[in-house]
């Protein structure tokens, strides 16, 4: 059986990302890039380019998008979906700031049974 528990992960300040940027965030197994637009809108998603796993956190961010560093797939930061002729997705997490403190939202899961 499993249990879930969404809590709200103090991620950084917002100040600690650059503009066109993003910074990691270790969270089990998988890493989580949160970005920074030239407007200061902040999304964050799987750090893994859908085609063969690039660190999108090393991409080019323009507008609401990233370019994966390895094959220039476009990525909506917003919904996680490649753009243009590509095909594929990332996770999204829910993004929210409080006193220049960027806060990422995320589920813990806790296997519960019997061995």
């Amino acid at each position: 059986m499993n249990t879930s528990n969404i809590h709200w992960y103090d991620a950084c300040a917002v100040d600690d990302i650059p503009k066109r940027g993003a910074v990691r965030l270790a969270h089990g197994s998988k890493t989580i890039a949160i970005f920074r637009s030239s407007d200061n809108k902040l999304f964050a998603i799987d750090d893994a380019c859908p085609h063969k796993g690039g660190p999108l956190s090393d991409g080019i961010v323009h507008g609401d998008c990233v370019t994966c560093p390895l094959h220039n797939w476009r990525i909506n930061l917003e919904s996680g979906r490649a753009e243009g002729s590509d095909d594929g997705c990332v996770s999204t997490y829910p993004v929210r700031t409080s006193q220049q403190r960027v806060y990422v939202e995320l589920t813990e899961v806790r296997d519960i049974g019997f061995a």
